[in-house]
């Protein structure tokens, strides 16, 4: 990574305690700020670490505060960074910076304004940066967007925007954002956005193919809480309800 100019770094925003989700998955929820069309947004979003032996992947990262570097060190050594989502991957550039050594995996066609550079493709058919991984991706979207399937507990799947579990907007969104979810009807289980859908154009043959070809019992996603046991029918109940 050799910018010609300093990489600004997204601020450690309020975020809270990493949690053991499933052995060796944990998760991590922090604050979101965005503005679009002149309004200020702000929501929460997550990171999920893997962790294989001493190594740890970090999937859709979040900018940790120095305790919660501190207590993501206690888990392992960051050794990959890995994008799924079309819209993250904000603060990539500071773990890359944080964590010299370890590898940058990004979907073909991912960019960052900032200059920064991935080490790695990711692949349906390459290399994963951790054992009993696979990659799903979206052929229709008009934007690079893929999943993450873990083959342990009866299938975990890792998504980024593409599917949603807000059951609740918890407390890193602002009041206004808050209100704003709840009118658009955002507040859902396993949900499809159809404001991702409307930005990537996605249609409904990759959501019935992902159900064909993944066995999954769990979901954990960028935004919401994680979905456990029951996702497989509730994704199912989803993409017939979105795309009757």
């Amino acid at each position: 990574m050799t910018p010609s100019q300093p990489i600004q770094f997204t601020p450690a925003w309020p975020h809270g305690k990493i949690h053991e989700i499933s052995p060796d998955v944990f998760f991590v929820t922090g604050t979101n700020k965005i503005q679009h069309d002149g309004v200020d947004i702000q929501t929460s979003r997550n990171m999920i670490i893997i962790r294989n032996g001493s190594e740890l992947t970090l999937i859709n990262s979040v900018r940790l505060g120095e305790e919660g570097i501190k207590e993501l060190d206690g888990l392992g050594s960051v050794t990959h960074i890995v994008r799924i989502g079309a819209f993250h991957g904000r603060d990539d550039a500071f773990y890359r910076n944080q964590y010299p050594t370890a590898q940058l995996w990004t979907l073909k066609g991912m960019t960052y304004e900032n200059g920064l550079k991935s080490d790695r493709d990711l692949t349906p058919e390459g290399a994963m940066p951790f054992p009993g991984c696979s990659l799903f991706v979206f052929e229709t979207s008009t934007l690079p967007e893929g999943i993450l399937h873990i083959e342990r507990e009866g299938g975990i799947l890792i998504s980024c925007d593409s599917m949603q579990n807000i059951t609740s907007t918890d407390e890193f969104y602002s009041p206004q954002t808050a209100q704003s979810f709840q009118v658009q009807g955002l507040v859902e289980s396993a949900n499809i956005s159809p404001i991702w859908l409307g930005a990537t154009h996605t249609n409904a043959s990759d959501f019935y193919r992902l159900l064909k070809t993944m066995t999954f019992r769990h979901l954990v996603t960028a935004h919401g809480e994680s979905l456990m046991n029951k996702a497989y029918e509730k994704v199912s109940a989803t993409t017939k309800r979105i795309f009757s």
